[in-house]
């Protein structure tokens, strides 16, 4: 057996996974293509690079989310501590300045005394693990040669989906004329016990302030951008004849060509404040999100998009304060990879037929940045288990987010498709049913952080 444990891939998951093992001294060899290879979606050499949005959702202990971030933090995260210290703006969500986030977990992953970065695509891995234990982190844009290496172990003949990025422009060549500041929903008063780590940490952060950019429009503006959204010309994709699109991540002109109204009760949903120049309600709202620690970039809230580059910049210039973006990036559209984790995977994110290797992040079925680091955390603490001969298995409580994504991704399905964090995951409830939607989920918070704690002791 070797001296060290083996992980494929420098991303969130990989990250995670490699920080958790080298805490306990054990020796850590992390496999990163970068910058030998880039895939079509990657750009920078720095690890855990964040290609989509920038937002690790929200921080609310009653949302899903919110609380996996709080299980992982009480586990030590490094990630999760690092997105908290690169932070930007973002109202109630954990949204991450990319490049310092990405620069800071690159810094500690290459000064850990026992972990060895290499810098070189893997694509045999029956060699890796003929000694040793091995973590697949790769991600959902692995490369072809893994793919077909990882078909080959795993019997299956289809590993993936599509995905889409929103695009990214320039604040100051957004028009404040017609813009304005605002987050959607003021901060919810209701103190109770799952709420007091929250409102402490939004007293240091000066969360409360607005820090979205809202651009209103009319109802004549709104349908004149959506006609021309739908009509507008989209990138032809290799294969994509199925249209295989995880729905979290529709693109937003498949999204308008479901209905005039579609995008209104969606991404550009009106309520939650006024247009100032009125004081009344809009037709549609777009959000901007802040993508940067300077605030000089901002991204297009729920925009992932497969447009041509040049339909990109005509159809969303139509949106009232963008007649004169400046785009810095543009949306892009890639096919991610997935197993069906649901027949292969144990709790652990153990291949059951090959107890020595693992798989971690949005190639088991978590969809999410924060779900991607959850299942590095698990596979590791296990992965550290099986080196040291322990046969113990460690899986956590399904009260937890962290258990139930993990039971997910691992329990039989016949319709396996990627999951985001949610409490419908989640056990219900004992006793009688809780229809308040908020006080049902502060219930389900409580439960798990006390069920998290009594795991951890």
């Amino acid at each position: 057996m070797n001296d060290f444990i083996t992980i494929i891939g420098g991303g969130l998951a990989g990250c995670e996974a490699a920080y958790q093992i080298a805490k306990q001294k054990i020796k850590v060899k992390l496999y990163e293509m970068k910058p030998i290879k880039y895939s079509p979606a990657h750009s920078s050499e720095n690890l855990a690079e964040i290609v989509c949005s920038n937002s690790f959702k929200s921080n609310l202990l009653t949302n899903a989310c919110g609380l996996l971030k709080e299980e992982l933090r009480m586990l030590d995260s490094l990630l999760i501590k690092i997105a908290d210290k690169t932070s930007v703006p973002a109202g109630q969500a954990l949204a991450v300045d990319r490049e310092a986030f990405s620069q800071m977990v690159t810094e500690e992953i290459k000064n850990n005394p026992y972990i060895e970065i290499i810098y070189q695509e893997v694509t045999d891995i029956k060699e890796l693990i003929k000694n040793g234990i091995v973590i697949i982190a790769t991600g959902p844009l692995t490369s072809p040669k893994l793919v077909e290496e990882i078909q080959c172990i795993t019997g299956q003949d289809k590993l993936y989906f599509y995905d889409a990025a929103a695009p990214i422009l320039q604040k100051d060549s957004i028009d404040f004329s017609i813009a304005f500041y605002g987050n959607r929903y003021e901060q919810e008063k209701k103190k109770d016990e799952t709420e007091v780590i929250w409102k402490e940490r939004l007293a240091k952060q000066n969360l409360e302030s607005p820090s979205y950019i809202n651009l209103p429009m009319s109802k004549e503006e709104y349908e004149s951008f959506w006609k021309a959204l739908v009509d507008a010309e989209i990138v032809t994709l290799h294969d994509f004849e199925k249209r295989e699109i995880f729905e979290g991540c529709m693109p937003i002109e498949i999204m308008a060509k479901r209905g005039l109204d579609t995008l209104r009760f969606g991404p550009l949903k009106p309520v939650g404040f006024d247009d100032p120049r009125t004081a009344k309600r809009s037709y549609a709202i777009v959000q901007l999100r802040q993508d940067d620690k300077q605030a000089q970039l901002y991204n297009m809230v729920g925009f992932q998009t497969n447009l041509k580059f040049g339909e990109q910049k005509r159809v969303f210039s139509m949106i009232p304060g963008l007649q004169q973006a400046e785009f810095v990036k543009y949306g892009v559209m890639h096919r991610n990879t997935y197993i069906n984790s649901s027949i292969l995977l144990d709790e652990t994110y153990c291949l059951k037929n090959l107890p020595n290797l693992y798989f971690a992040g949005q190639i088991t079925g978590v969809e999410g940045y924060v779900e991607s680091i959850s299942s590095g955390m698990v596979a590791s603490l296990n992965a550290i288990c099986n080196f040291k001969n322990n046969s113990k298995k460690i899986i956590f409580p399904e009260y937890t987010v962290i258990g139930a994504l993990a039971k997910y991704v691992s329990s039989p399905n016949s319709n396996f498709q990627p999951m985001n964090a949610n409490f419908g995951i989640l056990p219900e409830l004992d006793g009688k049913k809780i229809n308040d939607k908020k006080e049902r989920y502060s219930k389900l918070a409580q439960r798990s952080l006390i069920s998290l704690q009594e795991t951890n002791n």
